[in-house]
């Protein structure tokens, strides 16, 4: 059987955003052990700082011409997704489960879908908003238990707050990204993005919050693989996904990271997981399956 290139492209954006997803799905596995013992903005500048040499060797070295337009988007980037929306993160994930800062980074999506929509003239059919609307809704149990009767919006932590507004901003560093995509190395814009934002977390938290540098040795292993693989890898074929496959697809199957996220914590960190998680993870699923549909999208011209 044989496949067009788009064909070929477009099977390898799935491919990259499903390996995207399971690759993420480990940040809050790993970060959860590591915000109790190490700064978050502290962690935030290392994991940034060491995505961006990871991804060095697969930068490419020839000179692209940019324009001055260019060059504030790259700082557009680089503040949204690589200051704001991590330290906003790991700040949360001091008192959230790491299950639930999986589940909650589901907002990612919405978010994502609803700027794509507005700034990307990407238009969704019916299916593809039950779609978006399953995983929205995976969101609302996680938060709410499905407890609405005694439910009051005193009950949120602020913390959890800060995890929901981590994901809009990491949602609107998807949707710039993808636009510098076009015209850029996807490599060279996760490489830049992350130089850029750890540099500026490490001067925030050594100059700004005053953070001792003492980690111990136990510490340096999980930071690593927290920045080359759950940072620089998975936003790496996240982007690859995004070129090929557009935002809104990608960023839904994408989502499949908070389900990996929620295995590895019950598995790797013992975390109990609830039957509302479950059911959470399983409508998110099949929303997943219907945006993966080739009706589902309406591309732009």
């Amino acid at each position: 059987m044989s496949f067009t290139i788009s064909d070929k492209q477009e099977r390898i954006g799935y491919f990259c955003a499903i390996l995207a997803a399971v690759m993420f799905g480990s940040v809050s596995v790993l970060a959860k052990p590591l915000v109790s013992s190490v700064d978050p903005i502290l962690l935030a500048s290392l994991v940034y700082i060491i995505s961006a040499i990871t991804l060095s060797p697969f930068a490419q070295k020839k000179k692209r011409h940019l324009t001055k337009r260019d060059l504030l988007l790259i700082l557009s980037i680089a503040v949204c997704g690589a200051v704001i929306a991590p330290s906003l993160y790991f700040v949360g994930l001091t008192h959230a489960s790491a299950s639930d800062a999986a589940l909650i980074a589901n907002g990612e999506v919405f978010f994502s879908v609803l700027l794509a929509v507005m700034f990307f003239r990407e238009k969704l059919r019916v299916v593809g908003w039950i779609a978006i609307l399953l995983v929205l809704a995976g969101m609302v149990i996680i938060t709410t238990n499905l407890n609405f009767a005694d439910f009051t919006l005193q009950q949120i932590h602020y913390k959890d707050m800060l995890l929901i507004l981590s994901m809009l901003f990491w949602a609107l560093d998807n949707n710039l990204s993808r636009y510098l995509a076009q015209k850029m190395d996807v490599a060279n814009i996760v490489q830049i993005k992350s130089a850029i934002g750890g540099v500026m977390l490490l001067v925030i938290a050594l100059f700004v919050f005053r953070v001792d540098i003492n980690l111990e040795a136990s510490q340096i292993i999980p930071i690593l693989v927290l920045g080359s693989v759950g940072f620089a890898a998975s936003l790496f074929f996240f982007l690859q996904g995004l070129k090929r496959i557009g935002t809104v697809r990608t960023i839904t199957i994408f989502s499949m990271s908070s389900v990996f996220g929620l295995v590895a914590a019950g598995i790797f960190l013992a975390e109990k997981i609830s039957e509302y998680q479950i059911i959470a993870a399983g409508i998110m699923i099949f929303g997943v399956y219907l945006v993966s549909r080739k009706e589902t999208v309406i591309s732009p011209a």
